[in-house]
């Protein structure tokens, strides 16, 4: 079943991440996907373009490699980090550490601002950039508190998107930019921590996010949405 109505070419940023490679596995099955090309941090598969969030000068080489394969309908990011090398999510404000604050927001806010930057111009006039946030990175919604350095890049991530989507709108306004939370899924990132033990597979959720995107309209560019397409609070 193909996701779109008519030919669309589709861009993945962080395919080697459980969600993007299953971005990325949907996307090669569909036989209307004219074009998918995975970018990512790593890979030893060929194919694979390379990018790396914290140096702009990898992002703009990598949206000028793919360029004239563009524009693209769909461009998913599915990039992000919770926890690293020697660190976990805050528990309590003496927990708060700038290394870890700055490593969390490279990965979660700066890098992803750049791809905003150099990616969404080879958006299609009706395409869609989807980039992944979190539910936690619900200012309205926080109620338990923790995990400082995730929350609070998650919510810059969502100004950006919200800031983004009114730009995009004055050029294209048939285009999109949101984000949207991908749930618990079976990954590096939820593995260590007690609701892993509900996470669904990264092939399930994929699913469920592109069902969301599909059914997206122009109106809904700037918005936060969860994977069963329900809108969330800033």
């Amino acid at each position: 079943m193909s996701l779109f109505q008519s030919p669309y070419k589709a861009l993945v940023i962080g395919a080697s991440g459980s969600i993007g490679a299953a971005f990325l596995k949907r996307l090669q099955e569909d036989p209307l996907c004219e074009t998918v090309i995975p970018l990512a941090r790593t890979s030893n598969q060929a194919d694979f373009i390379s990018i790396h969030l914290d140096d702009e000068d990898s992002i703009s080489r990598a949206a000028l490699t793919v360029k004239d394969q563009g524009p693209f309908d769909l461009i998913l990011v599915a990039t992000g980090v919770l926890h690293g090398d020697g660190f976990m999510p805050e528990k309590r404000l003496a927990d708060i550490d700038m290394k870890v604050l700055q490593e969390t927001f490279t990965a979660n806010t700066f890098g992803p601002a750049l791809l905003l930057k150099h990616f969404v111009p080879l958006i299609s006039a009706r395409g869609v950039m989807a980039l992944i946030s979190a539910k936690v990175g619900s200012i309205e919604d926080t109620r338990l508190g923790g995990w400082y350095s995730y929350r609070a890049s998650k919510a810059a991530l969502n100004m950006l998107i919200k800031t983004a989507s009114i730009e995009l709108r004055r050029q294209k306004p048939e285009a999109m930019v949101v984000a949207i939370h991908p749930g618990t899924v079976i990954s590096n990132l939820s593995q260590p921590f007690a609701g892993g033990a509900n996470a669904r597979p990264a092939k399930i959720a994929a699913e469920e996010m592109l069902a969301t995107i599909q059914a997206l309209e122009a109106e809904d560019s700037g918005q936060f949405f969860a994977y069963d397409g329900q809108l969330l609070p800033w």
